[in-house]
């Protein structure tokens, strides 16, 4: 795109930090201002940026051992506080195979479902949900989805997950159970 990237927030899928729950989604206060200048390390971060910033574009990216992979997301907002705060599904329309680039092969999502977005949730907050992200279930209906991959998540399978990658063993997981907690990074332009 034209221009730089803007950094926002960083999180580290082993902290429940930005949790889906945490408040940090909805309010308009920093995390650790000095994780905003350490560059793609694991130090987390929410900078003004989160709810002061005009975008166009979406920079998402996961960081799992050494490997850091990313995608985009095109869509316009006042800010990304704009996007999440009021807790609001808005749908994206990447496709399963997109999100999935973001963990690389060991990735794993059940077949069905498939809802994708911001907010994305569940009729029943025990399963999975995630504040960016993509949703799987082994039915098409959406109310128990059993995996996930995104930033901000929780739930089924494994609530402490907050980024990354987590799928049921078995039920239509395509490749498998997976638990993979990543280093998430969200940049805008």
């Amino acid at each position: 795109g034209d221009g730089g990237w803007t950094l926002a927030m960083k999180i580290d899928g082993t902290k429940k930090t930005f949790h889906y729950d945490s408040h940090f989604w909805s309010d308009k206060k920093p995390y650790n201002f000095a994780g905003g200048r350490t560059g793609f390390d694991s130090q987390e971060t929410k900078l003004p940026t989160y709810w002061n910033t005009a975008f166009s574009k979406i920079c998402l990216g996961m960081k799992i051992g050494q490997q850091i992979k990313f995608i985009i997301i095109n869509k316009k907002a006042a800010s990304l506080h704009s996007l999440i705060a009021d807790g609001k599904y808005r749908a994206t329309s990447l496709g399963r195979n997109t999100w999935k680039k973001l963990i690389g092969s060991k990735a794993s999502l059940q077949t069905g479902c498939n809802k994708e977005g911001f907010n994305a949730a569940t009729s029943y907050s025990s399963f999975a949900k995630a504040r960016i992200g993509i949703l799987g279930n082994n039915e098409q209906a959406c109310s128990t989805c059993d995996s996930k991959i995104g930033f901000g998540t929780a739930g089924q399978t494994d609530d402490s997950n907050t980024c990354g990658n987590n799928a049921i063993k078995g039920y239509t997981s395509d490749n498998g159970g997976r638990n993979i907690k990543a280093m998430g990074y969200i940049l805008v332009q």
